[in-house]
């Protein structure tokens, strides 16, 4: 679950990192009270789950409460349209109005959970306020990579390696390594797949911030942290997405033109290769679950046939605790609520419960091409 940056910062507040002084706004009237309190001059920015705001504008400096007011009125109830959002955007329901630092450097710092290393890795870099995708891709001399041992936790001495490695003064190791342990707390209490920091910031007066901040967390813990569950914000979200989000289907929108239903994300994988050997493309990931019922699969048919893009479907599923004919059932109840809506659908199932499943789909009157394998499936793709 991702969620905004001024939530971020609250944990991150919270957990004893530094942070600019800043105040939420959902109206141009409060940006501009809070500006009024900060100070004056103050950074406006936009509250979506998204980055490149600063080159959407969406982050505006401005020096007056009355600017600040005119900058959050420009942002406030409208759809930002970053690198990182479709072209529809995402909506702007709040600001961050936030105090304006002034910045001598400007550096990196994340942790993230890499299923290579088995672990959390942090990774910084002196290269702080670029997109850290190109840095890692033109300059990957500049990008430092540490694994904490999950037994022993982030160490002392990997604190201070990192803050040697970007070359902060001597004042500022200390610093440096304790916001990088703070950080490790705040991964770890609050079950975390990604915290970065970029900018961090070294101030013109020594200090070192947080400037900015990014946190997904764990949508499987959520169960134990109803505090940032409430954080959520299905707005920010593709309404399909938010759609299967409600009924526990993992979902993600893609550009291609064949629907995919399976049953485990290494299926899932496996089906998209098969969409591209067929010459065509995934419009979607979705993956109903080991223990998916027949409203649920039916849904995710809902889902799928909603999407206009959607020429055909191709359903993949591994009989076990799902059984095939639990599938056929949900497909064929969605199927009788709106015929025309149906795609062509190829369909492969193995497992408890396939012939019963295969039967009652063949019975049907659904355009249906049951195949064997992946080889077949990919053929009827085709349509050989």
């Amino acid at each position: 679950m991702k969620i905004h940056e001024y939530q971020a910062k609250k944990i991150l507040s919270q957990g004893g990192v530094p942070v600019p002084k800043g105040i939420v706004a959902a109206t141009a009237a409060e940006a501009k009270d809070a500006a009024a309190s900060i100070g004056g001059k103050v950074v406006v920015k936009a509250q979506v789950h998204a980055g490149g705001r600063g080159k959407a504008g969406g982050v505006k400096v401005v020096s007056t409460p009355a600017e600040a007011e005119k900058a959050a009125a420009g942002m406030l109830g409208r759809q930002l349209v970053t690198f990182q959002t479709g072209p529809e955007g995402v909506p702007v329901r709040k600001v961050l109005v936030e105090e304006a630092i002034a910045i001598k450097r400007e550096l990196y710092a994340s942790m993230v959970i890499d299923g290579a290393a088995r672990g959390v890795v942090v990774m910084a870099s002196e290269a702080g306020g670029m997109d850290i995708e190109e840095v890692a891709e033109k300059h990957p001399e500049k990008l430092m990579r540490i694994v904490i041992d999950p037994v022993l936790g982030f160490m002392p001495y990997q604190g201070r390696k990192v803050a040697y490695g970007l070359n902060v003064t001597a004042e500022q190791v200390r610093p440096v390594a304790d916001m990088l342990s703070k950080l490790y707390n705040i991964f770890q209490k609050n079950d975390l797949t990604l915290i970065e920091i970029n900018p961090l910031v070294v101030t013109e007066d020594g200090r070192v911030l947080a400037a900015d901040a990014k946190i997904n967390l764990e949508d499987d813990s959520l169960f134990r942290h109803a505090d940032l569950k409430e954080m959520d914000d299905p707005e920010q979200m593709d309404a399909l997405e938010a759609q299967a989000a409600k009924y526990g289907i993992s979902y993600v929108k893609l550009d291609g033109d064949i629907g995919c239903m399976v049953n485990g994300a290494g299926l899932a994988m496996a089906t998209m290769d098969v969409t591209r050997e067929a010459g065509a493309g995934p419009a979607n990931f979705l993956d109903v679950g080991g223990g998916a019922d027949e409203e649920k699969v039916a849904q995710a048919m809902r889902i799928i046939n909603s999407d206009p893009n959607v020429k055909k479907v191709l359903i993949n599923i591994f009989g076990g605790i799902l059984k095939c004919d639990i599938v056929a059932r949900g497909i064929l109840k969605v199927s009788e609520e709106n015929p025309s809506g149906m795609r062509p659908t190829v369909v492969r199932m193995l497992g408890t419960n396939n012939e019963e499943g295969r039967k009652l789909l063949a019975e049907s009157r659904l355009k249906v091409t049951l195949v064997n394998n992946l080889i077949e499936a990919a053929d009827a793709l085709k349509g050989r």
